[in-house]
């Protein structure tokens, strides 16, 4: 990649996103801060600013000079509506000198009843709502997210599931080079999801670790009631038309053993 005059600033450095982000951008010719609650580890030659989007410390100093935001910065479980929400009001208040703001959101959170998705699809408003150029591309769930909530920690040999949600897992590092790829192009309002390569249930996911893994273990699928239980199982949070990642969940799982 070519030297590029753009400087961007990545919220949310720290996270799974953002450190994937980090990781991408070392080898590219950008100008690239950071900013975070917590400094990141190995970011090189890159500045890093304190921010804290509950309170909207430091996030007028982080976005001062920036081109280009790439928005990783997210709470699912604490705070999540002070992150958001409010503070992200805050946030596009103090970027509407930004030629390009990139906020990272999720397949189906207007169809899915749950608190957080809700909140992500009031903030995909509030930026379509502001004049800041701007591109929202929706991703399907991490590999390593799946893995982390359903699958880490087998109970009596067994992994509890609800068997019947439907994933399509993605590689973070996968969706960070598409985000990237976006900089230099036009803003493009609503994008086109992005999407794993294969679309499974919960179950099959777990018997798939449990085989690369040679494990004991066994899959105990539990069958829920409710429409949150029903639109995961219904496929909302997939979209089987943009399998745009190619590392499988299988090839994240064989990665893990390897290391």
């Amino acid at each position: 990649m070519g030297v590029s005059y753009l400087k961007i600033l990545v919220t949310g450095s720290t996270g799974q996103l953002g450190s994937a982000l980090l990781n991408q951008l070392k080898d590219s010719g950008y100008k690239v801060k950071l900013t975070s609650r917590r400094k990141p580890d190995g970011i090189g030659h890159f500045e890093w600013i304190y921010s804290d989007l509950s309170s909207s410390e430091g996030v007028e100093e982080a976005v001062k000079d920036a081109d280009v935001i790439l928005h990783a910065a997210t709470s699912p479980i604490k705070n999540s509506k002070s992150v958001e929400v409010s503070g992200f009001k805050e946030l596009l208040k103090k970027a509407q000198h930004v030629k390009h703001f990139i906020y990272p959101s999720i397949v189906g959170i207007d169809e899915i009843p749950f608190n957080y998705y809700k909140l992500k699809l009031e903030a995909e408003e509030l930026l379509k709502k502001s004049s800041i150029p701007h591109t929202i591309v929706r991703a399907t769930q991490f590999h390593h997210f799946i893995d982390n909530l359903f699958l880490s920690k087998p109970f009596l040999k067994r992994y509890i599931v609800p068997g019947k949600f439907k994933c399509q897992s993605v590689d973070a590092g996968e969706f960070a080079d598409h985000l990237i790829g976006l900089v230099d192009k036009e803003p493009q309002g609503r994008a086109e999801d992005f999407g794993g390569p294969d679309v499974m249930t919960l179950s099959e996911m777990a018997e798939l670790k449990i085989k690369l893994n040679n494990e004991p273990n066994k899959v105990l699928s539990l069958s829920l009631t409710g429409k949150l239980y029903k639109s995961f199982s219904d496929g909302k949070n997939t979209n089987p038309a943009r399998k745009m990642g190619e590392i499988t969940f299988g090839e994240y799982l064989s990665k893990k053993i390897d290391c």
